[in-house]
């Protein structure tokens, strides 16, 4: 079979690789689609002093092709969404760190992959294939940050900061599903009206002064993937009790953080990544209640991964990007 593999000093490539058959307790799946990560070029970047062969891709949609011994709850020919979330089963048993499929186990890049049968749940029929396959990484970790770690209700405020991710897109839709308003953030005017398009309630630029244009008081919660370039405003803007949630840093990993404006308005900062086996089904759940669709930025054949990285790497994407196998 096909597949994109890494490998370090030599970088990506598409090549042929084994055809392996399923163990115990796994499934096989012939791949339909696949959804680029910001993750899949930050591990790359992470083993690339390291002697590492892989396939990566974290996100994955596709059909059930064979099954491993012992596996009852579903069958050939199923259709099936991959959850990218390897060994995690309760929210409340939170790993040391998340273990997430693409690297360095092998991941969605290519037309089979190998999974547990754990790690999928059947494909909602309202969505596409495309559609299923960018969905996982991003929208489990949107649904985590938000409400269980977030606690965001009905009549809250949300702030997303620096809109155009498939994390920040889809916090959008959950937020609005359940009735909360949205603030986003953005230099880009372009991405700013689109948002405005998908129902955001204020759009604000990133270098504008946020809390004058806000009318109705501060915020509920703030969902940060940012870090320290925006976390000074953050604190101008969060209402007392208010939570930060924080699951990137794409500005870098250090802040200077005066404490008592953190405990006088008694803030809670909290970090989140990725979700458990137990979130991801009910984020499924919740989209199909909701039918809630990714929002695709574009859309390339699994030969042309290196033009999907580079619009990856370009930061210009609104939305998902994905891949396609047939």
């Amino acid at each position: 079979m096909r597949a994109i593999i890494y490998q370090n000093q030599k970088g990506l490539s598409y090549q042929e690789i084994q055809n392996k058959r399923p163990e115990a307790g796994e499934v096989k799946i012939k791949l339909k689609s696949a959804g680029l990560n910001r993750r899949d070029l930050f591990v790359m970047d992470q083993h690339h002093s390291q002697k590492v062969f892989y396939t990566p891709g974290s996100d994955g949609a596709g059909i059930i092709t064979e099954l491993g011994e012992g596996v009852v709850d579903f069958k050939l020919y199923d259709k099936v969404i991959i959850n990218p979330s390897l060994d995690w089963e309760m929210a409340k048993n939170v790993p040391a760190a998340p273990h997430i499929l693409g690297g360095p186990s092998n991941g969605t890049f290519s037309e089979y992959s190998i999974i547990p049968s754990q790690n999928i749940v059947k494909k909602p029929a309202y969505l596409s294939w495309i559609q299923a396959g960018v969905l996982s990484l991003s929208a489990l970790t949107a649904y985590r940050a938000l409400f269980t770690k977030g606690k965001l209700q009905t009549g809250h405020h949300l702030l997303i900061p620096g809109i155009g991710s498939g994390v920040a897109t889809y916090a959008l839709f959950f937020a609005k599903a359940i009735g909360a308003k949205v603030s986003v953030t953005s230099r880009d005017e372009e991405k700013l009206r689109k948002t405005g398009d998908l129902g955001a309630d204020y759009l604000l630029k990133t270098d504008s002064d946020w809390t004058a244009k806000m009318k109705e008081g501060k915020f509920d919660i703030i969902l940060d993937s940012i870090g320290p370039a925006l976390f000074p405003k953050y604190i101008d803007v969060l209402k007392p009790d208010g939570n930060l949630v924080n699951f990137g840093a794409s500005s870098g990993d250090s802040i200077d953080l005066s404490l008592r404006s953190l405990f006088y308005p008694q803030f809670n900062i909290l970090g989140t990544s990725m979700g458990s086996k137990e979130e991801f089904e009910q984020m499924i759940q919740f989209i199909t209640h909701h039918k809630i669709k990714p929002v695709l930025d574009s859309v390339y054949p699994l030969i042309e991964f290196e033009q999907a990285l580079e619009r990856m790497k370009s930061g210009n994407q609104f939305g998902s990007i994905g891949l396609e196998m047939e």
